[in-house]
């Protein structure tokens, strides 16, 4: 199946990053939930339905609402998500209904909310490109966003934009930047405070705005006093000329938008990283117009979704709370018996509640928390104590999967029908154009049957059309306008109209006049709250939750990885996806390496007082020292122990609930390994054998499967159980040095492996490339050499898109290459989503310097 993106939607203008173009690979059915089971074994879906209904309505009869939950994500639909809180908080008596999107954007929804008045992203895609500076905080946006960030550096080479990026690393988002701001993880709130005194003391304020239109800005000015240039460089690590550079920058630039992401929201000061941000821009008045404001970006597709319908634990639904108003108001409108009354509990406190017993039967829906929850060896615990798990699944290999009481088989995208919201408030239909593989039902149907079978009113709904009518209905329910989210405008559409909905940004109120095609909030002052007035708030630094030790010296952040998303139960299906990084990794300084006895690409054991994990060693100064990186998406399906959340404290923001995945004490050490080794395989080597290494890292391969493996003893005791049937061909250098293939009856490569005392050096990609294919005479010999004999190269893979390595780009290079857009003429690298340009950048430089250097000396 091949997938395009589509250029009449207003998002994205048809493009792709490298993980929309590869969905077509991740659709076969292998590892597929494709039918229920009960205690593991395969069930009828009645059968199903009745036992978790009865286990339900059993646990809430002996233990009350709150001893029962539901935990879904921001992958589901929203009229999945709009059941599902229905469900819960009308019907079960419980606001114990939480989502991972607590574990992404919580933070700024508490932001606005304290600010607003309401949970509301003021701006739009548009304003990227309408900004004179653009502020990127805590996002690798060119990795994470790669089809906004080539819009915002069309925007930058066409108008000038100035672009500073606030991040404690150096990434592909720092190689455009004006400014770089290195901050010390943690510390966005004391910048922000120094910003905010800074425009105050240059008379850069927006008075008549910040007069009529908020209330707090004296009290958030005497939180930030005592902020000078050399305070907040002192908490910030930043030099005083670099902070009043950017100062200057933010505070003569009236058309300033300022975007941020997890590096601000995890934390356990995110909430207030967020108002200190708002603050700032508050201050300036510049929110609401062309080309300004905060803009939050979410890392799900419908996070958004979620936020609107309720999915978080603190709302009650349409973007109301628990106030007596509200609850009386959904109650009525839902007809519902039990009405939550009061917020449940956020996503790490729930799965804290299953661990002591107060919580006894939950229900997971389409996310993965033994891997992404913060201690998540306890999460895991925690499930496997609990009386009843009910989990909905698309893969069978997930880690949560695996501890089901109840699995039930949930259709993934292409197969299912609903609506989505992105970042910019925009609601967009998807459409199924694949019938549900095996016995797989829509997450609505499952939670609706479930709902009838315990005798609930309100949920005999023919379509997902259905659903979205009374959600949209339920938004604009006695609002006139006093609430931010409503969708009244959609309240009457028929199956047809919802059928051919095209994309468009909320609000769309009942009888409303003609809108532009891109809104913004707050452009006429007014804002949510009871006067109408922003709040400023008074926000102060503190420092992470947990602080650094002499056991625990380094501190660990967290992130994602360009061309993986959450934790791999789908991308970790397509080869193409893996080719650029394939196995998890620990970037550290080449200073802290040196101090902590490790040596460039050896493995490390890396632990905090939670847990441990296992990672290939990554020196680079990208990283500053005393600061580690690993990314989060490696699960026990892919590697022996890189499930890097297991070492995550369960710190959390004390106002939005998020864990603080972006500080956490570890300390480093070698692991003491005899060899090392790399090996492709055509069939997938069976986990029990690869379980006696030290160290494992599997990934697809095209035409099979490529593994990373170390260990300890002798190398030939690990491999001998793996090798397939077949001829055989090896060589020997010594001990624990060897390479060694098998080729099946027709001559076609089945394995090879390559085994050193330290790092393998294989041309790997070439070498996945050599599975399946025919192999005689000499070449068998030559491909023992682990690259090929005519002395092309493959290198690693640099686009995922295309599918292009640092081979080819080396020719182009050679051939007259200059810039990464001659290289996209070349080879195609870079031509696709663009995320990866910088890396190119740095290849061609690189290599013109090695070339030149080559050439020298051949001419000596």
């Amino acid at each position: 199946m091949a997938v395009e993106g589509d250029p009449g939607h207003p998002s994205n203008y048809g493009k792709l990053c490298s993980k929309g173009t590869s969905l077509g690979d991740t659709m076969s059915l292998s590892e597929r939930v494709l039918f229920p089971k009960i205690a593991g074994r395969r069930a009828e879906w009645g059968d199903a339905i009745r036992s978790v209904a009865k286990g339900f309505a059993d646990t809430i009869s002996q233990y009350g609402p709150e001893s029962v939950a539901l935990y879904v994500s921001g992958q589901i639909l929203t009229e999945d998500y709009y059941v599902a809180n229905k469900f819960a908080k009308g019907f079960l008596g419980t606001a114990n209904i939480d989502t991972n999107s607590r574990l992404c954007m919580a933070s700024s929804v508490a932001g606005h909310k304290r600010a607003f008045g309401a949970d509301t992203v003021p701006g739009c895609y548009e304003d990227l490109e309408e900004a004179d500076l653009v502020v990127i905080t805590g996002s690798n946006f060119a990795w994470c966003h790669p089809v906004l960030h080539q819009r915002l550096l069309a925007a930058k080479s066409r108008r000038g934009t100035k672009l500073v990026v606030i991040d404690p690393r150096e990434t592909a988002t720092t190689e455009a930047a004006d400014l770089h701001l290195r901050i010390r993880p943690g510390s966005d709130v004391a910048l922000f405070n120094g910003l905010l005194r800074h425009l105050a003391r240059s008379g850069d304020r927006d008075t008549r705005f910040i007069d009529q239109h908020t209330t707090g800005a004296e009290g958030a000015l005497e939180a930030a006093e005592t902020c000078t240039l050399h305070h907040v460089s002192g908490i910030t690590g930043v030099a005083p000329d670099v902070l009043e550079q950017f100062y200057r920058l933010f505070a003569e630039t009236r058309r300033t938008m300022t975007i941020y992401s997890q590096g601000v929201n995890q934390s356990s000061a995110g909430a207030d990283k967020v108002n200190a941000i708002l603050n700032a821009h508050l201050f300036t008045g510049r929110i609401g117009q062309p080309g300004m404001g905060p803009f939050s970006i979410t890392g799900q597709p419908n996070a958004m979704g979620g936020r609107e319908v309720g999915g978080l634990a603190n709302q009650l639904a349409a973007h109301m709370d628990f106030d007596e108003e509200s609850i009386e108001r959904v109650g009525r409108f839902w007809q519902a018996p039990s009405i939550a009354s009061s917020p449940g509990l956020k996503a790490v406190d729930m799965f804290d509640a299953v661990a002591d017993g107060r919580i006894k039967a939950i229900w997971i829906m389409a996310t993965n928390p033994v891997v992404s929850l913060p201690d998540a060896d306890k999460v895991r615990r925690a499930l496997e104590a609990c009386p009843l798990v009910v989990v909905s699944e698309v893969s069978s290999t997930s880690d949560t999967a695996a501890l089901a009481d109840i699995l039930l088989p949930a259709t993934g995208w292409g197969e299912k029908s609903g609506t989505v919201t992105n970042s910019e408030r925009r609601i967009s239909r998807q459409r199924s154009f694949l019938k549900p593989p095996g016995e797989a039902r829509h997450d609505w149907q499952a939670i609706c049957q479930v709902a009838c079978e315990m005798g609930f009113d309100g949920f005999e709904f023919a379509g997902p059309d259905e659903i979205f009518r009374e959600h949209a209905q339920l938004s604009g329910f006695e609002n006139d306008g006093r609430r931010d989210f409503d969708l009244g405008g959609a309240g009457s559409l028929s199956r047809a109209d919802y059928d051919a909905l095209e994309p468009f940004q909320w609000p769309l109120p009942k009888d409303a006049p003609a809108r532009p095609a891109h809104h913004r909030f707050f452009a006429d002052g007014r804002f949510y709250t009871p006067d109408h007035k922003a709040r400023f708030l008074p926000v102060t630094y503190r420092p992470p939750a947990s602080a650094c030790s002499a056991e625990f010296p380094l501190a660990l952040n967290t992130g994602r990885i360009r061309d993986q998303w959450h934790t791999m139960t789908r991308t970790g299906k397509a080869a193409r996806l893996v080719n650029h990084i394939a196995e998890p990794f620990v970037e550290v300084h080449p200073g802290t390496a040196s101090a902590c006895g490790l040596g460039a690409f050896g493995i490390a054991k890396i632990v905090s007082p939670a847990g441990a994990a296992k990672l290939r060693v990554l020196c680079t100064e990208r990283v500053s020292p005393g600061e580690v990186f690993v990314p989060m998406h490696w699960t026990d399906r892919f590697t022996g122990n890189g499930r890097i959340d297991a070492l995550v404290l369960p710190n959390t923001d004390p106002v939005s609930g998020q864990p603080e995945s972006k500080f956490t004490p570890v300390r480093l050490k070698p692991l003491d390994l005899d060899w090392q080794g790399f090996a492709v395989f055509r069939n997938e080597p069976h986990r029990a054998m690869l379980a006696q290494a030290e160290y494992w890292a599997l990934a697809p391969a095209d035409g099979g499967w490529r593994l990373e493996v170390a260990g300890c003893g002798n190398a030939g005791d690990f491999i001998r159980p793996l090798l397939p049937d077949g001829e055989q061909v090896t060589i020997e250098y010594g001990s624990n040095q060897f390479a060694s293939a098998v080729f099946d009856e027709a001559g076609r490569l089945v394995f090879a492996c390559f085994l050193d005392t330290g790092p393998v050096a294989a041309d790997r990609a070439w070498l996945c490339g050599q599975l399946s294919q025919v192999v005689a005479g000499p070449a068998r010999q030559a491909l023992l050499a682990g690259r090929s004999g005519s002395g092309e190269a493959a290198g690693r893979i640099v686009c995922a898109c295309m599918g292009v390595g640092t081979g080819k780009i080396r020719e182009a290079v050679e051939a007259g290459a200059m810039t990464a857009e001659q290289i996209g003429t070349a080879t195609g690298a870079g031509t696709n989503c663009g995320s990866c340009k910088p890396e190119i950048r740095k290849l061609i430089e690189g290599m013109r310097a090695d070339i030149g250097n080559t050439r020298q000396v051949a001419a000596e």
